[in-house]
């Protein structure tokens, strides 16, 4: 068989999964301490190997950490970007420790494309505030089923405490501002980043699909720690607090 171009194209995915580390911090500068914290509450609850379920894992970082924390977890990785989703595939090729299946969170289904039905943990970061507030309510209640007796669900992510405006904008002004000294040194961000990915030869295809998924980018809502604990309640948790939080972000914490 003649080989074409497209059968020897490579790319370096551990390049482009650091890159994705570095475009969101340049919108969370303490997404790393937000890690850090998820993991101790994965270790406190669970043990050191525990089986988890990444949702929403884009390019993999939650994986990616937990695996050198804890070197005997498993991860299933779930995500509809088809982009994200090959550069996870990439970096984490060989890792029996690792699958990452395809999927829509807005569909009733979703679940059944799983292969697991009980995890330990199951952990979210910066990804659900593209959903609004009644469909992460009920993507809530379909999350506490997979979650073990004792097994906990994190999300860190957007929480914005709107009876707060002044000290909103105060910490949305100097966050911004500092953004934009760290851009003019060469940060980039979300636009960039996937102008990047639509020029490489391998992540092009994906990158055009994505798009066609989801436009340029989804319109969700951004409740308060408040609302998220009161929803992880409703739908099945026993308890629900935040157990890091920043002056824009929060870790919620749900035990089965």
């Amino acid at each position: 068989m003649t080989e074409t171009a497209a059968d020897t194209q490579t790319t370096d995915w551990r390049a482009w999964q650091e890159s994705w580390d570095r475009q969101q911090e340049w919108y969370m500068p303490d997404r790393e301490e937000r890690f850090r914290v998820m993991l101790d509450m994965v270790e406190a609850f669970t043990g050191p190997a525990p089986r988890v379920l990444d949702l929403a894992c884009g390019t993999g970082s939650i994986t990616d950490r937990l695996l050198r924390r804890f070197p005997e977890a498993t991860s299933v990785g779930v995500d509809l970007d088809p982009a994200l989703l090959a550069i996870a595939r990439g970096t984490f090729e060989g890792d029996e420790r690792v699958t990452f299946v395809a999927a829509d969170l807005k569909d009733p289904e979703w679940t059944k494309a799983l292969p697991h039905d009980s995890y330990d943990a199951v952990l979210t970061a910066t990804a659900l505030h593209w959903l609004h507030s009644d469909p992460l309510a009920a993507l809530y209640g379909q999350l506490a089923p997979l979650v073990r007796d004792g097994g906990v669900f994190m999300n860190a992510d957007h929480m914005i405490d709107q009876t707060t405006p002044r000290i909103n904008a105060a910490e949305r002004a100097l966050r911004h501002a500092r953004m934009d000294a760290a851009k003019t040194g060469g940060a980039v961000d979300w636009a960039e980043w996937w102008a990047l990915a639509a020029k490489d030869p391998v992540l092009a295809g994906p990158t055009a699909e994505r798009f066609a998924i989801y436009g340029e980018h989804a319109d969700g809502d951004m409740p308060s720690v408040a609302w998220h604990a009161e929803a992880l309640r409703s739908g099945g948790f026993g308890e629900a607090r935040a157990v890091w939080r920043s002056p824009s972000d929060a870790l919620v914490l749900a035990v089965k």
